[in-house]
């Protein structure tokens, strides 16, 4: 017995330890990623010649704090930490904490970078998104040092261009391997934007599987939650890259034979092509941009990438990220009806697509996400969401834009983040997660609106509206003569302009949150 018992305690503890040691899946819903969307433009896609990258950071745990970080010049022998991340609920909401678990050498010189939760652009225009997709299970290895954050921050410290930053990747990953599951980071520069998509190298081993695809310059991309990439060429160095064991890793476990066709989502990622939650999302945005297409919401694989039947606007952007399938068949919540004045069916104002899950369940709302309805581009549960545009006909600092919007974006307003700017409105570095509600933090007050205007959200949605779509379209319109004017600046004034800039213009949409809110309390008493 005492022999049993002695052997059942060490499985035990050895599970429990491979369980701790394994990247933190607690922001997943059903047993998949439910994160991230990223859209992809190339140049000769879009209205003015810009390289567009993008992300919607939708989690229930990521920081909705951000500054910049400005460039460094490192001591010979100075180390880069690296860290594993873990749920953390001892604080006032749920957040993630940052375990040290090894360092590598760093660089001499760092480039300035916006340090968001998944950092996004640095001073030389280099941009990234960023989209879990997951990948199969057996792939991730806890011998493994480096996660997507902190690859994403390398790429911005160390880089100029995408072809370098999945250079170094390479280098890097093969080196001190890849500790998290399938992730697909879309990486922009002022030439041109890739879809990088890489997973583990297997349990117990060290380095990882990469693949990369270039988005034609007049095609539009999109990833959401699933592995996009197909067939590859490799012969074709213009649009594909990957790690020298992309067909040995797939041919020792048997997901792919010699002779037969190589498809790197079915052999690395095939239960991402079974969500619908994704399929659906790639569908909205693909038909928003080439309706011609009239492609099926139901397909199992779309195109990895297409040409929009218009060259696409940053309003047309704005509009896809806001989108919740309103006008189709997938609107999940259109069924909550009632009977207007004149004893019409017509859809309550109480119905809103940003539910929490306990109030579909209320509603028995049901969709292509089972009991959690439908998962569309906008959520409730994004964090901060950007828009990146990089120009190489501008100066870096302010041909590099960080469009940036707090909280879920149908209820949020986008300012300039520039890659030249060197500091924020004080509101949005406040660490608002850790310490609960407070009048000081900017992403509390886009939350606060965008919690409040669901309530009743056939009424109150135009009401925030009113104020925020003229005020979107003037910051856009008001682009093309900052530009002009900062062109003809010095560097250091350049900086110091844009940065006041970013940090005018983030004050004066907190405050503008924080008026809509307290004007709905007023307006809508005894209503909600």
């Amino acid at each position: 017995m005492n022999y049993y018992l002695r052997n059942l305690f060490l499985a035990i503890v050895l599970l429990i330890s491979a369980n701790t040691m394994a990247q933190d899946k607690s922001d997943w819903q059903n047993g998949v990623p439910e994160g991230c969307t990223t859209v992809t433009v190339g140049k000769l896609a879009t209205i003015d010649g810009s390289v567009i990258t993008s992300h919607t950071d939708d989690s229930h745990r990521t920081r909705a704090w951000m500054d910049v970080t400005p460039s460094m010049k490192h001591k010979k022998g100075s180390k880069f930490a690296l860290y594993e991340r873990s749920a953390y609920d001892s604080l006032a909401m749920p957040t993630y904490q940052h375990k040290k678990i090894g360092e590598i050498d760093q660089v001499e010189k760092t480039y300035q970078f916006f340090n968001t939760a998944y950092p996004c652009i640095n001073e030389k225009q280099l941009a990234i998104g960023e989209s879990t997709f997951g990948g199969r299970e057996e792939l991730f290895s806890k011998e493994c040092l480096i996660d997507c954050q902190r690859l994403q921050q390398l790429m911005l410290e160390r880089c100029t261009t995408a072809r370098q930053a999945i250079q170094l990747a390479d280098e890097l990953l093969m080196k001190y391997g890849w500790r998290d599951y399938g992730e697909c980071l879309t990486i922009a520069d002022k030439k041109e934007v890739w879809h990088f998509e890489v997973v583990g190298p297997g349990k117990g081993k060290v380095g990882a599987v990469w693949v990369a695809q270039r988005v034609p310059d007049n095609h539009i991309s999109v990833n959401a939650n699933a592995s996009t990439i197909k067939e590859i060429n490799l012969k074709d160095k213009e649009h594909f890259m990957a790690s020298k064991n992309i067909y040995s890793v797939a041919k020792e476990n048997g997901w792919w034979k010699e002779g037969e066709v190589f498809k790197w989502n079915y052999a690395y990622a095939p239960k991402s092509r079974l969500s619908l939650a994704s399929r659906r999302r790639e569908w909205r945005v693909l038909s928003m941009a080439a309706p011609s297409l009239k492609l099926d919401a139901n397909d199992k694989d779309y195109p990895f990438s297409v040409q929009p039947d218009e060259k696409i606007t940053m309003d047309e952007l704005v509009e896809i990220f806001k989108d919740y399938y309103e006008g189709t068949p997938y609107n999940f919540v259109k069924n909550i009806k009632q009977a207007d004045k004149d004893g019409k069916e017509v859809l309550s104002p109480f119905a809103n697509p940003f539910m929490p899950y306990d109030m579909n369940r209320l509603f028995r709302v049901n969709g292509g996400w089972g009991e959690l309805g439908e998962r569309t581009i906008a959520r409730w549960y994004t964090m901060y969401a950007t828009i990146i545009q990089c120009r190489d006909w501008l100066p870096d600092e302010v041909g590099g834009i960080v469009w940036l919007a707090q909280d879920n974006v149908a209820t949020s307003i986008y300012i300039p983040v520039y890659a030249g700017t060197t500091d924020l409105a004080e509101s949005y570095k406040v660490k608002a997660r850790r310490t609960g509600y407070t009048r000081k933090s900017a992403w509390w007050a886009f939350n606060r609106l965008g919690t409040l205007t669901a309530q009743r959200w056939g009424d109150m949605r135009h009401d925030v509206d009113t104020v925020f779509v003229p005020l979107q379209k003037q910051y856009f319109e008001e682009q093309a003569a900052i530009d002009k004017e900062v062109a003809k600046m010095s560097k250091k004034k350049r900086k110091e302009f844009l940065t006041n800039r970013s940090i005018q213009m983030g004050k004066e949409v907190v405050e503008k949150a924080w008026e809509i809110g307290d004007g709905l309390w007023t307006k809508y008493d005894e209503k909600f």
